[in-house]
């Protein structure tokens, strides 16, 4: 299979032709079919084989376009923008609680698709009969969502790149908090979400990478032997495969996964007796006192 990358009107985001026996060039147009009709690509790599992308569209081509395909697109590309005033006018008219994102006209005309989003059901068939009045095609009226609205917009991200929906992405992949726990990323809305409001799809590069790492460590509590004594994990750092133990003396320190040996539950069960038998440590008699001054301190405040 040959397959370029190619760009539409309304759609920012790369997605996949088959070429074969087409020759075309990077910067070329090209006419596809697509599920709502004809449509005008441009080509944004040479043409490679390949066999078909995992869950990838692949788009057919009907031919290449003509200067006359070219001087059309660019009619429709002036057409739309005045489709989106008289849109916005309509909508405010007829006070409907919807947001218009853009409008694609089809390169033959047949119809135009205005895309928008709304948190619940519009009922748009007015405004339907009066842009098909205005434009006299059919009118499409299609609600996506914020991340393709997000897609089509385009911007820049927290990263200070191009969205990855508008440059490189064919397809959104889920993505979910547990990809970013897996990541011992901070739970933070305001960082681990993209301008779409939802969770970046960044999220799920690494994942696959991170999931295969912590199988080499050990669970976040389990007790290990150090240099320094036994103690519990309660950190783990997978990219440098190094662990923070909190030692049974009170001090906490970083080791490297290789200089510490994991105790069986037997082994941890066993020493556990023995520190019990033992009595608390001076680190921890100390401890023990500073927490009941604390606590006489608290209460004689709280008796005045």
């Amino acid at each position: 299979m040959e397959l370029v990358k190619i760009v539409t009107g309304c759609d920012c985001s790369l997605m996949w032709a088959d070429v074969e026996d087409i020759d075309v060039k990077p910067g070329e147009y090209l006419i596809i079919q697509s599920k709502q009709g004809p449509k005008i690509a441009c080509v944004k790599t040479e043409k490679f084989e390949s066999e078909k992308p995992k869950n990838a569209n692949i788009y057919k081509v009907i031919r290449k376009a003509t200067e006359q395909d070219i001087s059309t697109d660019a009619e429709l590309k002036e057409k739309r923008r005045d489709a989106i005033r008289l849109c916005h006018e309509k909508i405010a008219e007829h006070k409907l609680i919807m947001k218009l994102v853009d409008v694609e006209f089809l390169i033959d005309e047949s119809k135009a698709i205005f895309y928008f989003t709304s948190d619940g059901r519009v009922d748009f068939r007015e405004l339907v009969k009066d842009l098909a009045h205005i434009f006299h095609t059919r009118i499409e009226m299609r609600q996506i969502g914020v991340r393709d609205e997000a897609k089509m917009i385009g911007g820049i991200g927290n990263c200070g790149k191009e969205f990855c929906c508008s440059s490189f992405l064919c397809s959104f992949e889920p993505v979910s908090v547990k990809m970013a726990k897996e990541q011992n990323l901070a739970l933070n809305p305001m960082k681990i979400s993209g301008a779409c409001g939802r969770l970046m799809c960044c999220l799920s590069y690494e994942h696959s990478t991170y999931v295969e790492l912590k199988k080499e460590f050990p669970k976040t509590g389990r007790r290990v032997k150090t240099d320094h004594g036994i103690g519990k994990i309660t950190r783990r750092d997978v990219l440098n495969k190094k662990i923070s133990v909190q030692l049974d003396s009170g001090d906490e320190k970083v080791y490297h996964l290789k200089d510490v040996v994991i105790l069986s539950k037997e082994e941890a069960a066993q020493h556990s007796k023995h520190e019990d038998a033992k009595g608390p440590s001076p680190s921890e008699k100390r401890a023990r006192e500073k927490r009941e001054k604390r606590d006489k301190r608290d209460k004689k405040k709280k008796e005045r």
